[in-house]
């Protein structure tokens, strides 16, 4: 069944483009549409999949970000603050002269911490986080 394609427009720092483009021609894509419709459906599935963290989780955050952004370590701060309920250690490692490395463990309801994940994501400066979840084991 064909569907039909809605055309977007995009605007990307040059150097986020020129990695995609790198990409797209190692693996092969006949075009940069056909990469950024495989992005999207990945994000979709990434989405999908943290949407149904129910119940009890053990699991850890790593992101890393610019603590020279205005603001970003404060308001980094404040979310830990805000679920110190669930979170049970976080580890902080500079890596270069703007950008740090953090690890934050959590321990509690699958809701919560997927919610903990997604403020942070949400905010400029941040460049990469990913949440990875677990069942804990029964006692």
């Amino acid at each position: 069944m064909d569907q039909e394609l809605m055309r977007i427009g995009v605007s990307l720092p040059e150097n986020l483009l020129s990695k995609f483009d790198a990409i797209i021609e190692k693996r092969g894509y006949s075009s940069r549409s056909e990469g950024i419709r495989d992005a999207i459906r990945n994000y979709i599935t990434h989405y999908e999949w943290m949407s149904d963290v129910k119940g009890r989780r053990v699991g850890t955050i790593t992101l890393i970000y610019d603590h020279t952004k205005r603001g970003l370590s404060s308001a980094l701060t404040d979310i830990q603050h805000e679920y110190a309920h669930l979170i049970k250690s976080a580890i902080h490692i500079h890596l270069d002269h703007d950008n740090c490395l953090e690890v934050v463990i959590l321990d509690g309801e699958g809701e919560d911490v997927k919610a903990v994940a997604e403020r942070i994501m949400s905010l400029k400066g941040v460049t990469y986080v990913k949440l990875n979840t677990a069942l804990p084991a029964e006692t």
